[in-house]
């Protein structure tokens, strides 16, 4: 089939709500054909998934769409999507073309199998008896390639992993054989390694079925092996468009030059991080000096790879990662974190799930050590078991020289002034009733931090503007900011009692890759001030190879390599570490060819 499959023609999307008119997404227009992959990159908030929801009428009432989805079955003339009665647009939503929305937990039913639910769908759109449909779920599941797939039909998705949830909602979007599959920001917050497989296992399901794919995310670097043709969405509009190798190695808009750079992968160690706003004010600054590798008058200035100039354009501020470190300031000994999986007859434990198994290191004053792997190899539970929010099983866990397991309670307490955690979710760790001033404030009254609430609060003011926010947010909810403006708010609360010591478990892992840039940036500035210690966790071997100066690679509850942060990224030992290199999404392209 040599024509599109799906044409979208001058696409606007406004949302009105209270008498205030928004614009959401303006006048565009691009095409997919059988076998294509389009990838659609861009920020939180561009207008990526509005886009793609439009497709099926899945929008809210509130929102005015405008413009024309083109949708050329097999036979017959093109049908607008935008058009059709609800009877009909049901009878084209995951059968002729189907999605994977972002997040498989609240897409799938908790109280329903994952066996049940794909054969509903199977049977809604194919009229078929419970036992065919039953077959072909089992089918679905071996060619998604999941482990024991007859087992799983009677599994609920809460006894799935994040990886395994997303293969039921491929299969679900496969089993009607569909021309054109959404892939809404599939893969956002999972593994690397588990990435890399569900980007393989879509490439592979589109050649099998001659589908068109369009694939959103915020990261280019997710799409750089998969893609054939990329748009860049901004603020509504689609600001650059053509083949996945002209956007990644000849970028023309600075927006995408600076989704390129934003990435830790490829980037010198110990170099500011550049951001969006480093290359969109350069194009808005009158007296702007064009880049190598820009477009002047019609010719081409060359460039590194993947369009970075060979002067790291533009200028960025450059902040230098100490390289000298002082006494032990935490040592682990021998610890282990134990969680029972049977009992017996007696009730006792009879059997035990080892999250943590025996883990021995430790970390100086003033060093960043990297704690990597991949969900599950036990790395949060060994964070909160040091700052004693899990209790260990055995070993010693000694902060400046002084035994947590066996400190009482009010000891414990006014040991945590130094000793501090910030979460991977920080929506979930701010109490949504509480004002972010107030969140901030709160543990510098509970440890009696400064002599009354007025010095407090400039505490607090001073604090926020360190995190770069204005202080006029001191009464501001947590649901009025951003996931990056949220971490920052954490980050400020984790620091207002100036500890010595703080973990830092997945903090960057689910904000957009320029959100990411910023936080990185403002956490080696902070260090850097505040010349705390950490421990910074996650599963992303680029991201820890970036911020941190050691790395412990984690599995199955046991340190399997550790060394400087060069030494693992370039020259990993063990298999497992060599895996995580290797499943760094977009890797190849910071290679020079």
């Amino acid at each position: 089939m040599n024509g599109p499959l799906l044409s979208i023609k001058n696409l606007s999307i406004r949302f009105n709500q209270d008498g205030i008119s928004s614009k959401a997404v303006s006048n565009n227009s691009f095409d997919i054909t059988a076998g294509e992959l389009v990838a659609i990159v861009g920020e939180s908030g561009s207008g990526k998934s509005v886009t793609a929801l439009s497709v099926l009428q899945l929008l809210p009432k509130e929102a005015i769409v405008s413009g024309k989805v083109l949708f050329f079955e097999a036979e017959g003339q093109p049908v607008d999507l935008l058009k059709l009665s609800h009877k009909k647009i049901n009878s084209i939503r995951g059968n002729k073309i189907a999605m994977i929305f972002q997040e498989p937990m609240t897409s799938l039913n908790p109280v329903f199998t994952c066996g049940y639910q794909v054969m509903e769908a199977i049977q809604l759109h194919q009229k078929v008896n419970k036992q065919t449909a039953r077959q072909k779920t089992i089918e679905l599941f071996e060619k998604v390639k999941l482990p024991e797939p007859e087992n799983l039909l009677s599994r609920y998705p809460h006894e799935l992993s994040g990886g395994q949830k997303q293969r039921v909602m491929i299969a679900m979007a496969m089993s009607c054989n569909p021309s054109i599959l959404i892939a809404d920001e599939p893969t956002t917050a999972l593994d690397v390694t588990v990435q890399k497989t569900i980007l393989e296992l879509i490439r592979s399901l589109q050649g099998q079925n001659n589908m068109g794919v369009i694939f959103i995310t915020h990261d280019l670097g997710v799409v750089a092996d998969i893609a054939d043709k990329i748009l860049v969405m901004h603020k509504g509009e689609i600001v650059e468009q053509g083949t996945a190798k002209d956007i990644l190695h000849a970028p023309q808009h600075p927006y995408t030059k600076a989704l390129l750079a934003c990435r830790p992968a490829g980037q010198p160690k110990g170099k500011r991080l550049p951001v969006v706003s480093d290359f969109m004010g350069a194009l808005q600054a009158t007296s702007y000096k064009p880049q190598e590798g820009e477009h002047v008058a019609g010719r081409q200035l060359p460039t590194g790879p993947c369009g970075q100039t060979t002067n790291h354009q533009p200028q960025i501020e450059q902040s230098e990662i100490p390289k000298t470190f002082g006494a032990t300031i935490l040592e682990i000994k021998n610890l282990s974190v134990h969680f029972p999986l049977k009992k017996n007859l007696f009730g006792k434990p009879a059997d035990f799930f080892k999250a943590v198994d025996d883990v021995s290191f430790t970390v100086q004053q003033g060093d960043i050590v990297g704690l990597v792997g991949e969900s599950g190899c036990g790395k949060t539970t060994l964070g909160r078991s040091i700052i004693q929010l899990i209790k260990p099983t055995s070993g010693k866990i000694l902060l400046g020289g002084k035994d947590l397991t066996q400190t009482n309670k009010e000891v414990l307490r006014n040991m945590r002034k130094d000793l501090q955690i910030v979460f991977q979710d920080p929506y979930g760790s701010l109490n949504p009733r509480i004002t972010i001033g107030d969140a901030i404030l709160e543990p510098l009254k509970v440890h009696s931090v400064l002599p009354g609430n007025k010095q407090r609060k400039e505490k607090v003011m001073e604090l926020l503007e360190k995190v770069s926010l204005d202080t006029s947010h001191f009464n501001r909810y947590p649901h009025q900011f951003s996931g990056g403006q949220r971490q920052r708010i954490c980050i400020a609360r984790a620091l207002a009692l100036n500890p010595s010591f703080l973990i830092f478990d997945e903090s960057v892992s689910a904000l957009d890759v320029s959100v990411q840039a910023q936080v990185l940036n403002l956490l080696n500035d902070l260090q850097k001030e505040f010349g705390f210690t950490a421990i910074f966790i996650s599963h992303d071997l680029s991201v820890v190879h970036y911020i941190c100066n050691r790395i412990l690679v984690m599995y199955k509850g046991k340190i399997v390599e550790e060394g400087t942060a060069d030494q693992v990224f370039y020259h990993p030992k063990n298999e497992y570490t060599q895996n995580l290199v290797n499943s760094i999404p977009g890797k190849n392209m910071y290679q020079s060819s």
